[in-house]
């Protein structure tokens, strides 16, 4: 049994009830729409958003057709998010398989999202699920602020500690973040416990994409991603910043205008790479990663224990020692 699988256990029922139900939302009356829409579900990954929904629901309650809902509601929300994303980033690929856009162009990827988008919008209304809908639109209006954030930030290569986070947590953390206050608020969890639960999703988050930057710098690399791919992508990561704050000016001077200038160029990067694993910013990253995972497990304290708090408990750690 897989690690995840061992962490779905105390909802493997209701996620496996969830499928056809998630099916049920995203069905259109257009079969060009329903084609895409079949192709996306069939290339699901761990489905590691709507497991965090059905185990901070159950930890406080039982899953009802609300959490069912609000699972939903991610998954739609994360999915349209995706497809924008590889449309604005030019990706023709998406964990191995091609990307909406590249097998149906950029106009009709553009309108698949926004479809999704809407879709979300319309179970909320239906449903009159106003509360899980408050969540999960704050995480979109995060989530477009980190995005244009860094952009912004790229231009001039000014991304120092304080900014990197503040990037992080509306771009990555914002989203899990939602589904564990999502889920809480699905079983009516007092408004105290729903944003504990946001604050443990947001600070998983962070953890998870601190964790995502160390496997740009893994000389064997399992995460599926090339080393090195954020600095060609002029990525400012916590490593880089870290050694761009702790070298020399002549050597900070080498690493700004490589990525700058010479992020191409395969035999820079990998100097610039070594210059921040030289310059322990690989540790210092690490460290920081489980700050941020060990506070999020200290928020669970306070509740009482389950199989579910188990779970997410071995996800925090999962997070962090994941190899892709």
């Amino acid at each position: 049994m897989g690690q995840i699988d061992e962490i779905k256990i105390p909802v493997k029922d209701e996620m496996q009830a969830f499928e056809p139900k998630f099916r049920q939302f995203m069905a259109s009356n257009v079969a060009l729409l329903d084609r895409i829409t079949y192709y996306i579900i069939k290339r699901k990954g761990k489905q590691l958003r709507p497991m965090l929904v059905f185990l901070c629901a159950k930890i406080h309650g039982d899953i009802s057709e609300s959490t069912h809902r609000g699972a939903a509601l991610v998954e739609l929300m994360h999915t349209a998010t995706l497809v924008h994303d590889d449309v604005v980033d030019e990706s023709d690929k998406r964990r191995g398989f091609f990307s909406i856009n590249a097998l149906w162009k950029n106009k009709i990827a553009v309108l698949v999202g926004d479809y999704l988008l809407s879709k979300v919008l319309l179970v909320s209304v239906e449903y009159e699920e106003f509360d899980l809908l408050k969540i999960v639109s704050s995480s979109v209006k995060d989530m477009s602020e980190g995005e244009l954030l860094q952009i912004e930030k790229a231009r001039r290569l000014d991304i120092d500690e304080k900014i990197y986070f503040d990037i992080i947590r509306k771009k990555t953390a914002s989203l899990i973040s939602s589904c564990c206050g999502v889920g809480a608020s699905s079983v009516n969890a007092s408004q105290e416990t729903i944003d504990v639960m946001r604050k443990f999703g947001e600070l998983l988050g962070i953890a998870f994409q601190i964790k995502d930057d160390l496997f740009d710098y893994q000389l064997a690399n399992n995460s599926g991603k090339p080393s090195g791919i954020d600095i060609k992508e002029q990525k400012m990561t916590l490593p880089l910043i870290y050694a761009l704050n702790n070298s020399s000016r002549s050597d900070k001077k080498f690493m700004i205008n490589v990525v700058k200038r010479h992020n191409k160029n395969r035999k820079k990067v990998e100097e610039v790479m070594k210059m921040v694993l030289s310059s322990g910013g690989i540790e210092y990253s690490e460290n920081k990663m489980m700050e941020y995972k060990n506070d999020a497990i200290s928020l669970l304290k306070k509740f009482p224990d389950s199989q579910a708090k188990a779970s997410l408990i071995k996800l925090a750690d999962y997070v962090i020692l994941r190899d892709k």
